[in-house]
C-alpha cells in the first residue's frame, strides 16, 4: 500500500459488515482490531464487560507496531470523532502519517463478528463524520 519508507497509520472505520476486516486482510500490513482481543483471550466470545480492555489491547498493539517503525492498520467501527482522534493523536505523537478511511456496506455484507442488529443500529445512529 505504501511504496515509500513513510510510516503510516491507516484507520479503517465503518459499521459491522462493511468489510473492514476483509479489506485489512487483503493488504500486506499487520492490522489490529478490538475483536482480536476476544479471539485471543476470551475463546472468541464477545463480552461487553471486556470491551474497554479489548480497545486498550488494540491501541497498545498499534502503538508497538508504529514504534517498531512499521506502518499498520487499525480496523474498528470508530463511530465517534473521539475514537478516531485517539489514533490520530497517536500518529501525531509518533510523527507518522495518519489516513482515515470509511468503508460502506454497499455489498450487503454481514458482520463476521456476530454483532447484534440492535447494536449495529445504535452505531449507525451515532456514526460521526468530520469533513474538512
Amino acid at each position: 500500500m505504501n511504496k515509500t519508507n513513510e510510516i503510516i497509520l491507516y484507520a479503517f472505520r465503518g459499521l459491522p459488515g462493511s468489510g473492514k476486516t476483509s479489506f485489512a486482510k487483503s493488504l500486506n500490513l499487520k492490522f489490529f482490531e478490538a475483536d482480536q482481543y476476544f479471539e485471543k483471550f476470551n475463546n472468541n466470545k464477545y463480552d461487553f464487560k471486556l470491551l474497554k480492555k479489548a480497545h486498550q489491547y488494540c491501541y497498545q498493539s498499534v502503538k508497538e507496531e508504529l514504534e517498531n517503525g512499521k506502518s499498520v492498520i487499525v480496523s474498528n467501527t470508530m463511530t465517534s470523532q473521539k475514537e478516531v482522534k485517539e489514533y490520530e493523536d497517536l500518529a501525531k505523537k509518533l510523527n507518522v502519517k495518519f489516513v482515515s478511511l470509511i468503508l460502506e456496506n454497499r455489498h450487503k455484507g454481514k458482520s463476521i463478528h456476530d454483532v447484534p442488529i440492535s447494536s449495529i443500529q445504535k452505531m449507525k445512529e451515532r456514526f460521526d463524520i468530520k469533513l474538512n
